[in-house]
This record gives C-alpha cells, sequence and structure tokens, in this order.
C-alpha cells in the first residue's frame, strides 16, 4: 500500500498466546485495511498480520471525457470509496459474524500519476486529470530537456507545467497538488504525504530514493515558467515518505467519508 493511517483501537492478541481466530483479530481491532482505486474498480482487501485475505470488497467505476480531458469527480471518488467499504463491511458480517469497527490500519493506493490542484481552504481548482491525458508534450520535452532525464507526459510536474504554459488561471492559487492516492490519503489523516512509489510519479527522486532531487526543484525554480506558481514547487508537493515511518492516523473527519 501507498500509505498507512493508523487508527488507534484495542490491540491485537498477542501472539504468545497463538494466533486469535478471523473474527476475534476483527472484533479487537487488530485487522488491516488496504483500499485501492483503480480505473475501472474500487477495491478493499482486510488482511490480518501475515497478509492472509480475510475479506474483501468492491466498487465499479469509469472515468469521464469531459471537456477533452479523462477525469473522476471527486464526488464519485466519495461515492466508490464508501461503497467498496460497505461492500467490505458485508463480506465481513457474511464470512466472519462480526462487525467492522476499527481497525489496526489502513493503507491508500490509487492510479499513479495524474495531477489534482487545490487552494489554502482544499477547494478543488481544476477537474481531476488522469493519467490518461497525454496533451502535456510540449511540457514534458521540456522538463526532459531541462533535467537531461526523461519526465514522461503522464507525470503530475508535466501537467503542472502545461497548466502554466496554457496560462491557466487557478495555477496562482495552487496550495497542493497531489495524486488521487495523495488526496484521499489526505482527506482521511489531514497529512499531506505520499510514498515514495507515488511520489516518483509527480517529480524526480534522488539517488537515495528518500525525497525530491533538489538540485532538480532548484533547476525549476529558476526557470522563468516557474514564477506563475507564485512560491515553491517543494511547498506545493506532498512530503515523501518511506517504508515504516508515521504517515498519520484516521480523523474522525476521515472515519465519517
Amino acid at each position: 500500500m501507498s500509505h498507512e493511517a493508523v487508527s488507534p483501537g484495542p490491540s491485537a492478541p498477542s501472539a504468545a498466546a497463538g494466533p486469535a481466530a478471523p473474527a476475534d483479530l476483527i472484533a479487537s481491532g487488530g485487522a488491516h485495511v488496504g483500499l485501492e482505486l483503480g480505473s475501472t474498480r474500487i477495491k478493499a482487501a482486510l488482511i490480518d498480520e501475515h497478509g492472509t485475505v480475510l475479506a474483501t470488497g468492491a466498487h465499479p467505476w469509469e472515468n469521464s471525457y469531459v471537456d477533452g480531458n479523462w477525469t473522476y469527480a471527486l464526488d464519485e471518488v466519495w461515492q466508490g470509496v464508501q461503497a467498496c467499504f460497505a461492500d467490505l463491511a458485508a463480506d465481513v458480517r457474511a464470512a466472519h459474524g462480526v462487525e467492522l469497527t476499527t481497525l489496526a490500519g489502513l493503507g491508500v493506493s490509487a492510479m499513479m500519476h495524474g495531477y489534482l490542484a487545490l487552494d489554502a481552504d482544499g477547494m478543488q481548482l481544476a477537474p481531476f486529470r488522469t493519467w490518461r491525458n497525454t496533451y502535456t508534450t510540449r511540457a514534458s520535452e521540456m522538463l526532459s530537456s531541462w533535467f537531461d532525464l526523461n519526465i514522461p507526459l503522464r507525470w503530475s510536474i508535466s501537467h503542472l507545467l502545461h497548466a502554466i504554459l496554457e496560462g491557466e488561471e487557478h495555477v496562482k492559487d495552487i496550495d497542493m497538488m497531489t495524486t488521487l492516492a495523495g488526496y484521499v490519503h489526505w482527506s482521511l489523516s489531514g497529512q499531506r504525504v505520499l510514498g515514495v512509489g507515488d511520489a516518483s510519479g509527480m517529480f524526480p527522486i534522488a539517488a537515495d530514493g528518500s525525497d525530491y532531487d533538489q538540485r532538480l526543484l532548484d533547476l525549476f525554480a529558476g526557470k522563468d515558467e516557474a514564477r506563475a506558481l507564485g512560491r515553491d514547487l517543494r511547498e506545493v508537493l506532498p512530503a515523501v515518505l518511506v517504508a515504516g515511518q508515521d504517515a498519520g492516523s484516521l480523523t474522525p473527519e476521515g472515519a465519517a467519508l
């Protein structure tokens, strides 16, 4: 999973006492949920500490082509997540006879790349642009030349530069640029973070694999085009986390979603 938002709850039964029955593990809050927003389905899996799948849920969805842009409405994101989680809870109920109320951890994964721009109040500034949009050719070529590194059409930085080159009005108001996984994680936890794997589809990662490449961030900042952003690019990108780092906790608002 790309991220982990840990929800405090009852501890799982001690390993010293032997493996817990799935129903007991679930009831005690010891199971984990992985949520994945793919291109055609939103999927959820409930697993134990060994990765054994205890229950699953799913919800079909499709992108829409609106005004020359492949997109998903954010209302559809939450309708789909809620339907998927309800399906998972129903499977838990049918298979194990208990209610799914507390989790040891929650991971969110989604389509990499793309472009979600939000203002300082968390309001969406432009339609969500998925990895399917390939109108960023000029931006991709410019970035590849600047960085001396291949920057694909679908990367988030290609979409941002495309918006700048097109003179899109929303650019000056961007407070956060993220991916779909980053948006869902932020909505659930309040944390503007992204796992390094997903972050590598937004902007190049440094050779040590721990963060964005600072030299390339500085290079971008020195370009005339970067002035349209009105702030340092790092300030609008999600923080990069690697496996094992704290990615936040599920908030009451996130639980309600």
